[in-house]
């Protein structure tokens, strides 16, 4: 069956909107096709975004915030602590609302790339330029994810859980495009065997489903399958032919592919289930799929960047997410039983 789900962001900037959000994820996507998630609420503050909220499951090393971003430190500071303590509290919520759930959830975190682009050395500058450093960080991060799976699968009775790693900035990485502190230069770039022996640590503590997600134009999807990732999630819009081809072949290899196809942020006019539906049977059919044989493989998520959406079309999204999966498990023509 196709599944729908999310990539994890979300709109809101308190523990009451936190909350919200829990309901509506497990209430619209617990039972099938969905694939509920842990949400995410950036505009809370840097402790709940996408590093801050991955540092917080990295406890070997320390951190702090400073003026300019995230910084390895000697111990925890007081916001690396911080947001230890917003996730614990976001997973109390899903813990408390989640009883008697069943089924597979996902939870993400950003993958060793993004995080060695985005966190500073103690000295300056990102990790990123340090060999060393950030092999240490993608090691102790790797770890991280490990307790971080065994604490959700602690607090939810899932089936199993689906660990998803957000690598937006590894096609800069990969092509020597990342900017240093001063911004008049740019960081060297990875060696594309060194960047999938970092992505493999990780993917190999992640479970035995482990996903990879990019809302970046030329991601190396190839690289991510070698590493062990078992899922890629990508925005449609920007996939271009040789990303297709690769998004197929891991189709019928058995593995997952998300396909962000719903808008993320309140269009005008809302496109309707069965336009959605339709773009998704015209893209199986370019790439010569049949969806009666790929389909269970495939997952219908909105694009990336939902947390700029208003409330009502977040939850709006994610139930046109279902309807296109419902549509897309009914027949080969995506029309509804």
């Amino acid at each position: 069956m196709t599944l729908a789900s999310g990539v994890g962001s979300w709109p809101g900037s308190d523990a009451e909107e936190y909350a919200e959000a829990v309901r509506v994820v497990l209430g619209e996507l617990s039972d099938p096709p969905g694939l509920p998630y842990l949400p995410e609420l950036p505009a809370r503050g840097p402790a709940a975004g996408l590093v801050g909220r991955t540092l917080a499951v990295v406890d070997t090393l320390g951190f702090d915030l400073q003026p300019a971003g995230w910084r390895l430190t000697d111990g925890s500071g007081i916001d690396h602590r911080r947001a230890r303590s917003m996730l614990g509290q976001d997973l109390d919520q899903l813990e408390d609302q989640a009883q008697g759930f069943q089924g597979v959830l996902k939870v993400q975190v950003a993958g060793p790339w993004t995080l060695a682009a985005s966190v500073e050395r103690p000295r300056g500058d990102k990790v990123l330029a340090d060999h060393g450093a950030r092999r240490e960080l993608a090691q102790a991060l790797a770890e991280g994810v490990a307790v971080h799976l065994a604490d959700v699968r602690r607090r939810v009775d899932a089936e199993h859980v689906v660990v998803q790693l957000d690598e937006p900035v590894l096609p800069a990485v990969l092509a020597g495009s990342v900017p240093t502190a001063s911004g008049f230069g740019r960081h060297r770039s990875v060696h594309p065997p060194e960047a999938g022996e970092a992505l493999g640590w990780v993917l190999a503590r992640a479970g035995g489903e482990p996903w990879v997600h990019s809302c970046a134009a030329q991601t190396p999807w190839s690289l991510l399958r070698g590493a062990g990732a078992r899922g890629l999630s990508a925005d449609l819009g920007v996939l271009g032919a040789a990303d297709l081809d690769v998004l197929a072949e891991a189709l019928e290899a058995g593995e997952r592919v998300a396909l962000g196809v719903v808008p993320a942020n309140d269009p005008d006019p809302e496109p309707g289930e069965k336009a959605l539906t339709e773009r998704v049977l015209r893209l199986l059919d370019v790439l010569g799929l049949d969806p009666d044989a790929v389909g269970e493989q495939l997952v219908v998520t909105p694009a990336c960047g939902m947390a700029g959406a208003s409330p009502a079309w977040a939850r709006r999204a994610t139930e046109l997410c279902a309807a296109v999966a419902r549509n897309l498990a009914a027949s080969p023509a995506g029309e509804p039983r």
